[in-house]
């Protein structure tokens, strides 16, 4: 089992320093801290290593896992692990912690759960291909409780997760459960009183049965935080303090996602522990077999070229993405009237509602899904040929998110983006992201009405936005106009 990296003295003075920031400091812009200092060991050996000749791949029973396990992966369909997976998994069965990045569609959520499984369960290879399961000396009505947590942003991601963990599980005679909200309190509650070894949850549930008593979390050995940047972004990171707060102060710490933003880097410090660095393919790199485009189009024609768009190339299986959840229901509601069979799944759905969508997409019976982004991270079903951004996502992460709902487990797929004017500026910020211009593209045999859409190379600096002097200090900071006070 490979030994874990010495942290680059940088990264061990910065973690040092952001180990006094307090919980709020959610609030606050982060001045000099950059994701990079983090990555700054990754990017300056990447290069050699791959100058080096390939080895062949490893198999996930070099990785340490146990023969069980192994009947759990190949179960799933894995055949050799991936890059994240190979990284991951035996720097987790070492106990660090990791701070994992990796693109969409690479399998992060087997890369940390199996790993997770097999050491809250002791198991251990005896050397003879056989497993042992080591007891921990607790009490029988220790023996449920809850010893691996994995807090995650939304409903979708949260049933997915716990759809891998009771794969993992299932063999071991171990307990996996999911609790999110939408959904009835007291099945999920009696399910929990019951005995849970696993369990993923979203943060405002998870807060609501652990003040109604019927969630421990004092014997938790590892805490997952999966797409931590999401949560920042959602709000949700004063609950996850609380939620930290409740945790043992020795545990493992492990975040996944395939963006990690300098601020989720800034005030998750403190509860990492001397953490290893994990980065498979790019902090924010969609992956080479998605086929990118832009097609740039008036605003008010954005509707007729998206059907004009499924009726040429007929895809199998669509993912709309739009910005609001009205807009999300109101295009579903008219590519319907125009002969396109689809559904939509947005927040103001409620959870009987957004599984029957997601069902029927996946099954086949709808072509198309009309989304926001709640579906952005997580959602893995087989088969999405066309990703279609209706809306350019004002998040240049939320970009990358989207369009990795295709070219998943190996297969290919195409993205494309309808471009309005007002948009050009999201669009700039997404191409520095990825590092790349996305060509651009026009549909065959559409009658476009002239369109006026500059060039991101050649747009002026963003305009700030005009505020008075009592708005947010952080305006001066980064150049927005201020409009001085009355005198």
């Amino acid at each position: 089992m490979p030994e874990p990296r010495p942290m680059p003295s940088s990264m061990t003075d910065e973690l040092t320093r952001m180990t006094t920031i307090d919980a709020e400091s959610i609030n606050a812009e982060p001045d000099d801290l950059t994701s990079d200092d983090f990555y700054a060991e990754d990017l300056e050996t990447g290069d050699a290593e791959e100058s080096e000749a390939a080895p062949s791949p490893l198999t996930f029973a070099e990785l340490g896992l146990t023969p069980k396990l192994l009947e759990a992966v190949a179960a799933m369909g894995y055949d050799t692990p991936t890059g994240i997976q190979e990284r991951a998994i035996p720097m987790v069965l070492a106990g660090n912690d990791i701070v994992g990045c990796s693109q969409t569609g690479t399998g992060k959520t087997a890369a940390f759960v199996l790993p997770i499984v097999q050491r809250i369960a002791g198991a251990k290879n005896d050397g003879d291909g056989n497993t042992k399961v080591a007891g921990d000396g607790n009490t029988k009505a220790d023996a449920r409780r809850i010893k691996a947590l994995i807090v995650t942003p939304t409903r979708e991601l949260a049933a997915q997760i716990e759809a891998v963990a009771v794969n993992c599980t299932k063999s071991s005679g171990m307990r996996a459960l999911a609790v999110y909200g939408g959904t009835p309190y007291d099945p999920q509650a009696k399910q929990a009183r019951r005995g849970v070894d696993v369990l993923v949850a979203t943060p405002g549930r998870l807060l609501d049965m652990m003040r109604q008593g019927d969630i421990k979390l004092d014997q938790v050995q590892v805490l997952v935080l999966d797409e931590a940047d999401r949560m920042l972004d959602m709000g949700f990171w004063p609950d996850v303090r609380r939620i930290v707060r409740a945790l043992p102060e020795k545990r493992q710490n492990l975040l996944f996602s395939a963006t990690m933003s300098k601020g989720v880097l800034s005030v998750i410090g403190d509860a990492l522990t001397h953490p290893v660095f994990i980065e498979v393919g790019g902090r924010a790199t969609p992956i080479e077999a998605i086929d990118q485009k832009i097609m740039p189009v008036d605003g008010s024609q954005k509707l007729e070229l998206l059907v004009a768009y499924l009726n040429h190339y007929n895809p199998d299986r669509v993912l709309v993405f739009t910005r609001t959840k009205h807009r999300a229901e109101r295009l579903a509601l008219t590519l319907h009237k125009r002969g396109i069979h689809c559904t939509a799944i947005h927040g103001n759905r409620n959870q009987a509602q957004r599984e029957k969508a997601l069902e029927g997409f996946k099954a086949g019976r709808y072509k198309a899904l009309v989304a926001t982004d709640i579906v952005a991270r997580g959602i893995d079903v087989e088969g999405i040929s066309h990703v279609i951004n209706y809306d350019v996502p004002s998040n240049p992460e939320d970009y990358v998110h989207r369009i990795g709902r295709t070219a998943r487990a190996g297969a290919s797929g195409i993205a494309v983006s309808l471009l309005s004017a007002e948009e050009v500026y999201e669009l700039k910020d997404i191409e520095r992201l990825i590092g790349m211009e996305i060509p651009r593209e026009d549909l065959p045999g559409f009658d476009y009405i002239k369109r006026t859409i500059p060039e991101t190379k050649a747009l002026p600096r963003r305009p700030g936005k005009l505020v008075y002097n009592g708005g947010a200090r952080r305006a001066m900071k980064f150049g927005v106009r201020r409009k001085p006070a009355k005198r």
